[in-house]
């Protein structure tokens, strides 16, 4: 449960901004006083860009130099912050970005893309989150909070909509008093389309793409039977039944990163079956204790997940190397170098996270946080290779397994010191241990394997920090803080000759300095920072060209610099506007460090093959990584919203429009001109009419309508993937 609200977040007077309270530091504070760049998201805003049935990825672009893209679709989202993410596709890939929700971190993939709803609030946390959240945040961290019960109090909200693609979405919560000392709130949420993508070569389990089916459900019970003693529970599912991405073979123009000509978004033809599934499961428990001048926390938390995901991944249907048979992509069969069609499946797969945290409660210069953490995963993987175009597909099919077990524990603190009115000092420390336990074996004709990898690591993380109060209404703040993301193991091998792959642990060092000011007597706010960074053994992936493989590398070193810009104001009572941008240069520093390009090898036909641009490595068809940015990085970002409303009768009308801007970006770690993402606008609206406790609107998501390419297979016949096209529809949303 979290703390009472700070004395400072007093009810704004009409036309000023709310105070907005975070709890970034594991404290509730107000956000200006936070020594750190944070943006929030909230209320109707995430309304807006849920509206169409939208999963986790729309964060992308919403928060300064926070990216969010999957090659798996509604499963599997990798984040980016400040240009530091991970392009690893593999089931137990880690990534620098930590996502934390109510509490509990989820550290698998397959549970970081949980549906959005009934959220009090987004945060997103800039720089290495090392000390409070520990590994595998030297990015950054979302953190998520779900509304909760609250005893003595009935209401809640249910929303349906309808749009285009035949898609029917519902959205819904209800807080029950159950007595004067227990509550409780269920939140649901369900979203569903129909495929919207056809396939004219049905046949062998193929099928029309892009439908899904996608269920959530929360259930939390508070219980309170004393005034300094609370105890949370939480029990929270996921079912999704749809499509894995589609992988397009020969959809970008040699020498380009267009679309070829005849590009069809609604037409994909497959000779191989595409279908995901996805069920998570998790239960919390959240006890609170306050004591004379202290508060006593644990943390208790467990997570599943089973997964099964079969794609196309070679692109399309033919026999190997058939020739193209016109220019027009909607009538050519596709240039299929080899046959690639995979499932990647977690059959098994547990976490379990404890914490046990103090804080001080005084009104002394002094205040602290000392905690314990112990984490333990335990994943099995299975990759399975099918053919079908070979008779008795899928009889008899090859496969890989992956087993990982990881052990984690952490000591960490932190000292807030007023040393004055005016500034504050923060400090923390962590220690952190980390054991993982690794094997893979191919199974094919014969068995090859298990190979076995054992590891231990040991980090200290660091952070310290500071504000200057200029005026009641305006903090300056810099930051040192340091991050550690553990070693990382892979193993989807290929072949009987093939073997694991390996990274060391990364440690980031991060500096920031910046300004926060309430301006016009609180009727707007700005956040502004800059911030560079070193990260040392950087963990990269790259990728094989010839086969869906991944391998594990590390850079000697990544830098990275840039700026942030958040600015929100009330212009009139009318007319509210939110204003966001990020310039991020980053810069891989290795002059040994070199991959495979464009699928390895000359392209036999002479057709589709990429075009490299970055300097040659000491092999033929390799390149040099050093001096290359970050892949799925973008140097420029930037996000606007604008609300107008005005009265009509005894409701409002209303309007608001977001619009979100990434410049290019490299989607692999070598540079080539078909695989420089292009840059990117996309923009929303909603609008409608509100009375007494309803509201009718009608909504558009990428309204301009705008498809090109945002990611690909580096196989030799350009395979691409491409962002959502436009949808639309109504929504009746009724309060109680």
């Amino acid at each position: 449960m979290a703390q009472d609200k700070p004395a400072e977040e007093a009810k704004p007077q009409a036309g000023q901004l709310e105070t907005v309270i975070v709890t970034a530091q594991r404290r509730s504070e107000n956000i200006k006083d936070v020594p750190m760049a944070i943006t929030t998201l909230k209320g109707e805003k995430l309304d807006v860009l849920t509206a169409g049935g939208q999963d986790i990825r729309f964060l992308s672009g919403r928060s300064p130099s926070l990216n969010v893209e999957s090659d798996y679709g509604r499963s599997f989202p990798r984040f980016y912050i400040r240009g530091q993410g991970n392009t690893d596709f593999d089931l137990n890939a880690s990534q620098p970005v930590g996502l934390v929700v109510d509490d509990i971190v989820q550290e698998s993939p397959m549970l970081k893309g949980f549906p959005v709803f009934d959220v009090d609030q987004i945060e997103v946390l800039r720089g290495p989150q090392g000390t409070l959240f520990g590994r595998n945040s030297p990015a950054g961290v979302i953190k998520f909070d779900s509304a909760k019960p609250q005893i003595g109090k009935t209401d809640g909200y249910a929303t349906v909509g309808i749009g285009n693609f035949r898609s029917k979405n519902f959205e819904g919560a209800v807080n029950l008093p159950i007595s004067d000392t227990v509550a409780a709130r269920v939140s649901v949420q369900s979203q569903n389309r129909d495929d919207r993508v056809h396939n004219n070569r049905p046949g062998n389990g193929t099928k029309d793409f892009e439908g899904y089916h996608d269920d959530a459900l929360r259930l939390q019970v508070l219980v309170k039977p004393t005034s300094n003693f609370s105890a949370l529970f939480n029990v929270h599912a996921r079912d999704m039944d749809g499509s894995a991405t589609l992988f397009r073979a020969n959809i970008l123009k040699k020498g380009s990163n267009e679309l070829v000509d005849g590009f069809q978004y609604g037409r994909y033809d497959s000779d191989a079956v595409n279908e995901q599934r996805l069920s998570t499961e998790g239960a919390s428990m959240r006890l609170r204790l306050d004591l004379s001048g202290v508060t006593l926390h644990s943390i208790t938390g467990y997570e599943s997940a089973d997964f099964y995901s079969r794609a196309d991944v070679d692109g399309g249907y033919g026999a190997v190397y058939a020739q193209p048979m016109g220019p027009s992509y909607a009538n050519q069969a596709a240039f299929i170098p080899f046959v690639v069609e995979t499932a990647d499946v977690l059959p098994n797969h547990r976490q379990f996270t404890q914490e046990f945290r103090a804080e001080s409660v005084n009104s002394g210069p002094l205040q602290w946080i000392a905690g314990l953490f112990y984490f333990n995963e335990d994943i099995q993987i299975d990759s399975i290779s099918f053919d079908s175009l070979a008779p008795g597909n899928p009889k008899n099919p090859f496969f890989a397994t992956q087993y990982q077990d990881t052990k984690s524990w952490a000591a960490f603190g932190s000292l807030n010191y007023t040393v004055s009115d005016k500034f504050k000092l923060r400090a923390g420390l962590r220690y952190t241990n980390d054991k993982k336990n690794f094997s893979a074996k191919r199974v094919e004709l014969t068995t090859a394997g298990p190979f076995g990898i054992s590891n231990e690591s040991k980090n200290v993380s660091w952070d310290m920090s500071g504000t200057y109060a200029l005026s009641p209404d305006s903090n300056l703040f810099a930051r040192v803080a340091t991050g550690y993301r553990a070693p990382s193991m892979q193993g989807r091998l290929n072949g009987l000759a093939d073997r694991p792959s390996f990274a060391e642990a990364e440690k980031a060092l991060s500096y920031e300095a910046g300004i926060k000011q309430d301006l016009f007597n609180r009727r707007a706010r700005l956040s502004a920072s800059v911030f560079q960074y070193r990260v040392k053994d950087k963990q990269l992936t790259a990728g094989s060209g010839q086969i869906n493989m991944n391998q594990l590398i590390n850079a000697d070193r990544v830098t990275g610099q840039g700026v942030e810009l958040d600015f929100q104001a009330n212009l009139s009572d009318a007319l509210r506007m939110t204003l966001g941008g990020s310039y991020n240069d980053t810069e891989i520093k290795d002059s040994k460090l070199f991959v495979q390009t464009c699928g390895n090898e000359p392209n036999t036909k002479g057709v589709n093959g990429c075009t490299p641009t970055g300097v040659a490595g000491p092999f033929a068809y390799t390149q040099k990584l050093n001096g290359n940015p970050l892949p799925r990085a973008p140097k420029w970002q930037g996000n606007f919203t604008l609300r107008y409303s005005v009265p009509v009768a005894d409701g409002e009308f209303f309007a608001y429009t977001d619009w979100a801007y990434r410049s290019t970006y490299n989607m692999f770690l070598y540079e080539a001109k078909e695989y420089k993402a292009k840059s990117l606008v996309e923009g929303g609206l909603r609008m409608g009419y509100k009375w007494d406790n309803y509201e009718v609107a009608a909504f558009a998501r990428n309204i301009t309508d705008k498809v090109q390419s945002v990611g690909a297979i580096d196989f030799d016949n350009l395979t691409g993937m491409v962002n959502e096209p436009r949808s639309f529809g109504v929504q009746l949303k009724a309060t109680f």
